[in-house]
């Protein structure tokens, strides 16, 4: 152990209006395509792994990633090629780009396709097969950075043995110590309460299946043609999340599609949140405005659209879009962090913890 000494550093409230600390980046879709191909060169780790995570130009170590505790990583399979089967304590977004393939979850088999999604919940035995004749691509979105800025980060290979260590030991503690005979006592008058050690080691399971949303049967309940009354964004929902309303329990996924002919967006102001959003535009194209900077975009670029708390608005050209965005806003939800702020001279909202915007059926877009 070190001998160090700690430093006391005096704070003061400062109430200086805080920017993003990350600017917003697009990767253009001709580097995404030359990085598959160079993946497709390559040769595979003894994991089976060919993959390359997509690193922002701020971020730094512990914790490499597109945004602050966001990883995105190209992974590439050839037909008939598989990964090690492993778990690890991050959860997982896959968006297919290209190609087929299996996903396998436990005892579950997700066979995805062409612009689906799936996820991999934390500790959970999973391996991919390209059982295809094309090369399967996917985005791989996890919590990983995060993870290792705590010091938190687990991966293993799947042993046999690892799941039934110490199960002798457990189960004759289970008969003394449990939630059911633990005690669980109220303090005052206003909620507070003090309870057993066991309320922290066995915590009551809220069951999170790996979930699949194929293209093919979520399509259908997008806006088709200008006009038609259905939504043009939707949100990819776990129930595992609940009020958290995300896709796993750190991010959201949500689907926007807008077809050609769809009336413009009139210019103006954006909004912002204390979530990054990240998008990746499968088809179409437009620009954003991020904190005053316009930028182009086109299908297969991928852009960290809106850094934390960064003013933002996007703009779609005359052949519409369809666009998968990742924010982590069910972590702020959790950590009571989600502030939002719809209209730049509106109220600043707590999201989650105080009444929400309402009125809105997408962004900047008004309901009924």
């Amino acid at each position: 152990m070190k001998n160090e000494t700690v430093q006391f550093v005096e704070k003061q409230q400062l109430f200086a209006q805080q920017g993003a600390n990350w600017p917003s980046v697009r990767v253009p879709a001709e580097a995404i395509a030359r990085e598959i191909e160079r993946l497709v060169d390559s040769t595979p780790g003894e994991d089976g792994l060919r993959a390359a995570s997509i690193v922002h130009p701020c971020s730094q170590q512990p914790g490499l990633g597109f945004a602050p505790g966001v990883d995105i990583t190209i992974n590439v399979l050839k037909p008939g090629e598989s990964t090690r089967a492993v778990r690890c304590n991050s959860n997982q977004i896959e968006f297919c780009i290209q190609g087929s393939g299996i996903v396998s979850v436990d005892a579950r088999q997700l066979r995805t396709g062409k612009w689906d999604v799936c996820t991999i919940p934390s500790m959970r035995d999973y391996t991919h097969y390209n059982n295809g004749k094309n090369i399967w691509v996917r985005l791989t979105y996890s919590n990983k950075p995060l993870l290792e800025k705590l010091g938190a980060y687990y991966i293993e290979p799947i042993s046999s043995s690892a799941a039934t260590a110490g199960a002798e030991g457990q189960a004759a503690a289970a008969k003394h110590y449990t939630r059911s005979n633990a005690p669980d006592i109220p303090i005052g008058q206003d909620g507070a309460r003090i309870r057993g050690y066991e309320f922290l080691t066995d915590i009551a399971v809220v069951h999170n299946s790996p979930l699949h949303w194929p293209w093919q049967e979520i399509e259908q309940h997008f806006s088709q043609e200008p006009g038609d009354d259905k939504r043009g964004i939707m949100l990819l929902y776990n129930p595992a999340t609940e009020r958290r309303n995300g896709t796993t329990h750190t991010f959201f996924a949500t689907i926007s599609s807008r077809p050609a002919g769809s009336p413009p967006r009139p210019v103006g102001r954006g909004h912002r949140h204390s979530s990054v959003a990240i998008n990746y535009h499968f088809d179409g194209a437009g620009y954003s405005v991020v904190d005053g900077q316009t930028i182009e975009w086109q299908a297969g670029d991928l852009l960290l659209s809106a850094p934390s708390w960064a003013e933002h608005a996007h703009y779609l050209h005359s052949q519409g879009s369809r666009t998968l965005t990742i924010q982590d806003h069910p972590l702020h939800i959790g950590m009571e962090s989600l502030i939002w702020q719809e209209r730049m001279d509106g109220p600043i909202l707590t999201l989650g913890s105080e009444p929400g915007q309402t009125g809105y059926v997408g962004p900047r877009l008004a309901g009924t």
